[in-house]
């Protein structure tokens, strides 16, 4: 995506179901859960880049012995810098004595992040602030093990301020008002009440303080937490849970917004957001890696009993398609095949564009992440250019001469490497006009790829959310090769409506879309119909979420498709610039062909799958008439 969008996070739970001691013989080390987690991490490094953490928990230690490990990091590498900060302390025992790295005793005993439940978190952040605060996994601490609580998750609440008044009616002081704080004091305080429950119920029997907080430990109702907390989340979630005796859980939310996916065998069960990270880190087929259910929980018990349990009702299935669009690896089989299908469905669109004449089009892609959909355009064009060589082939019929028939045979769709990005080049001036100059450079173009006046050049983007880079960077870099015309292809659909489940899309005024809409209203004398959006959203501010509907989409509908795109062409063409530029997106309904199980398209149509995402849509078209630059939810 050429415009900077940051986005969902990522997880990985990895717990060890065998002794350490049973790794250490099998695989030669005593770190194959942190070596495992390192690759876990890394294989899903595209998935936040601004902070990330990682937790551990040790069984079995006696009382007096640190059990919980915990280290976050914001550093420019922040995977890198964890596990330089938990390998020093190895490096230390290394220099003492070589052989105490495989006493597996003496490491639990003297070194942290060497038991036997890991939890990892990568973190982009949005409108929460980039501190170590910030960062996952967070950690709720109490001197009952059983009441020890380690949160992460790749997650968005819509309603986060009516579960913040929940904790208050409960009696909590909660120390932020952001969701991870709520969600963590929430599963807390339903924590607190099984433990209080449970002790409750043994002690009058007789037990022994300690005997009573094992058996609270073997029989701490997981299901009936996540029950008793989640009932009215709103939003698209996958938390992650540890608890300090060693049970740990993963919930996603019912409409399956956030992705899941789990792997299990007789030595690990491991939880991630991206399913090729297990195949990887752990050689396993793809048949073998299972996506959690929507609405349900991985719950992973201190001796080792692994169940799916129902917390919440499955609604209707709305999985996130920017997840396969952008944001997932392409590494991942069934994602690979969905963005060459977005691309190849871009075809007939595209030959518009240039009038049909592929002869006279250079096609590339910006940026890397476009490739595989470029890939499926190619393969498109070359179906149809295919069917028009047999054509014209045909027509000729029996008199074709050697050379006419080797010229067309010989004809292909020109594809070139036009644009290259230079990421060791950092705008370092903040202020706008200098900053400008240096960002137009962030691209190398190679010159000499285009017939200046002659050639169309179609460029292939994910997605066109901002457009700010395009009109300030690529589109005067490209005009440079001298193409009569600029076709900038976005593989998704015109982005409309804000994300309220983990993109950080929160703001109409940022949607290029939303700006054409406008300027299109105002231009068509239809001016009002922003007035009277507004009372309509500023109505809703009082009725339940539930009642809600989005008002936002009437900006839209006086205009088709194709006019908003003609007019975010308009609006993205660089002053001074001598190509024509034009835009065309992906339709919805060929979206859907292309990732046909992953319906989740609220940013594009607006069909919110949470009665949340209504009223936060119909809040963020009021913040921005009202001039309020804040997240809406």
């Amino acid at each position: 995506m050429s415009d900077p969008i940051k986005h969902e996070c990522g997880i990985a739970l990895l717990r060890l179901k065998k002794p350490l001691q049973f790794y250490l013989e099998k695989y030669g080390t005593a770190f194959y859960g942190l070596n495992k987690m390192y690759l876990l991490m890394e294989k899903q490094h595209n998935r936040g880049q601004d902070g990330a953490g990682l937790a551990n928990i040790k069984f079995d230690v006696e009382p007096g012995q640190r059990y919980i490990s915990r280290y976050r990091s914001i550093d420019q590498q922040p995977i890198q810098d964890i596990f330089k900060h938990v390998n020093k302390r190895f490096n230390e025992i290394e220099d003492e004595d070589p052989k105490l790295l495989k006493d597996i005793n003496y490491l639990k005993l003297n070194a942290g992040f060497t038991g036997e439940l890991f939890l990892g978190h990568l973190r982009y952040g949005t409108f929460g602030r980039n501190s170590i605060e910030s960062c996952h996994p967070f950690l709720r601490q109490n001197n009952w093990k059983t009441r020890n609580l380690i949160v992460a998750g790749n997650f968005n609440l819509t309603n986060n301020d009516e579960l913040f008044e929940v904790l208050l009616k409960l009696g909590q002081h909660p120390k932020e008002k952001a969701d991870t704080v709520t969600v963590l004091e929430k599963i807390g305080h339903f924590l607190d009440e099984e433990n209080s429950e449970l002790y409750n119920q043994y002690k009058p029997e007789g037990y022994s303080n300690r005997d009573v907080y094992n058996l609270i430990a073997q029989n701490l109702d997981i299901q009936k937490i996540l029950k008793r907390s989640s009932e009215v989340w709103d939003g698209g979630y996958a938390i992650c849970g540890l608890l300090g005796h060693g049970d740990a859980f993963v919930l996603r939310d019912p409409n399956g917004i956030r992705p899941t996916f789990y792997y299990e065998d007789d030595e690990i069960v491991v939880v991630t957001s991206e399913r090729p990270a297990i195949q990887t880190a752990f050689n396993v087929a793809i048949e073998d890696v299972k996506e959690l259910t929507p609405g349900h929980a991985i719950i992973i018990k201190k001796d080792g009993d692994v169940s799916i349990k129902e917390v919440n009702p499955t609604r209707e299935i709305k999985q996130c398609s920017f997840e396969r669009i952008y944001f997932a690896r392409p590494g991942d089989k069934d994602i690979y095949a969905e963005r060459k299908n977005l691309g190849r469905n871009l075809v007939q669109d595209t030959l518009k564009q240039i009038d049909g004449s592929i002869d006279d089009a250079v096609f590339t892609y910006i940026p890397n992440s476009a490739e595989v959909s470029f890939f499926g355009l190619m393969k498109g064009l070359e179906k149809h250019h295919n069917q028009l060589k047999f054509e014209e082939i045909k027509a000729k019929g029996s008199n074709i001469s050697d050379e006419e028939l080797q010229a067309i045979l010989a004809k292909r769709a020109r594809v070139e490497k036009i644009a290259i990005k230079d990421t060791k080049l950092r705008t370092f001036i903040s202020q706008d006009d200098g900053r400008d100059d240096l960002v137009a450079h962030v691209y190398d173009i190679t010159y000499g790829t285009v017939r200046k006046g002659e050639d169309n050049l179609v460029v292939i983007d994910d997605s066109i959310v901002r457009g700010t880079t395009l009109k300030k960077s690529i589109l005067r870099i490209l005009d440079r090769l001298g193409p009569k015309r600029i076709v900038v292809v976005s593989s998704a659909p015109q982005i409309r409506y804000p994300d309220c489940y983990g993109i950080d899309m929160a703001r109409m005024g940022d949607f290029i879309a939303f700006e054409a809409a406008i300027t299109l209203l105002k231009e068509n004398g239809k001016e009002h119909i922003i007035d009277e959006v507004y009372q309509k959203c500023k109505q809703n501010e009082s009725i339940k979420k539930e009642e809600a509907v989005n008002h936002v989409k009437e900006i839209y509908a006086p205009f088709t498709a194709d006019e908003i795109s003609a007019k975010i062409a308009k609006l993205l063409t660089p002053e001074g610039i001598n190509a024509e530029v034009r835009i065309v997106y992906q339709s919805i309904e060929n979206l859907h062909k292309a990732i046909p199980n992953h319906t989740g398209d609220w940013y594009f149509t607006g069909n919110y799958p949470t009665a949340g995402g209504n009223k936060v849509v119909n809040k963020a078209f009021i913040n921005y008439v009202e001039g309020i630059a804040e997240r809406p939810y």
